[in-house]
């Protein structure tokens, strides 16, 4: 990224942070955790926080829109689903290639969520990352060999580093 994108970036992020008010801190602090599981979790948290549910769906729209917020949607519990095999899965790929090729990778349904990172020569090569989950770890196998045939040639090696345990598992919260 040049400096005149990262300025434009910087600016950008700027001003949707600058759109935040303390109505719209409370009600992200309201829902970092998740919606109320009720039947109607907008009217709750309305109650909640005073205002009324037309004001708290607006303005989640609108920090949607800004890019304040990324998305509201569920976040399954992959453990209960039966999935027990997560695999970070590293990429040695060309980096003129990085955004189109972590694009494609991004877009894969068993990818939840994928990363361009630094690498750290000599001993670290890798600079895209794709968190990977099955049911085992050959599942997880199959599907990083999708990968690596959706990459071709671009793909300069890889490995797969696996979970053995979960230290933590949330989100950024707001304090």
């Amino acid at each position: 990224m040049n400096a005149h994108a990262a300025e434009i970036l910087a600016h950008t992020a700027f001003e949707a942070a600058a759109m935040v008010d303390a109505v719209d801190r409370r009600i992200v602090l309201a829902t970092q955790a998740g919606l109320p599981r009720v039947s109607r979790p907008y009217h709750a948290i309305a109650e909640q926080l005073g205002i009324s549910a037309d004001e708290v769906m607006a303005r989640l729209r609108r920090m949607l829109e800004a890019g304040v917020i990324r998305r509201i949607g569920a976040v399954p519990n992959h453990y209960a689903l039966g999935y027990r095999a997560n695999g970070m899965s590293v990429w040695d790929v060309p980096e003129e290639r990085i955004r189109e090729l972590g694009r494609k990778i991004g877009a894969l349904d068993f990818v939840s969520h994928s990363y361009h990172r630094p690498r750290y020569l000599p001993e670290w090569p890798y600079n895209l990352f794709a968190m990977v989950h099955g049911r085992d770890r050959a599942e997880v196998g199959a599907k990083v060999a999708q990968i690596a045939a959706l990459l071709g040639d671009a793909n300069r090696g890889h490995t797969v580093l696996y979970s053995t345990r979960i230290l933590k598992k949330t989100g950024l919260r707001l304090a």
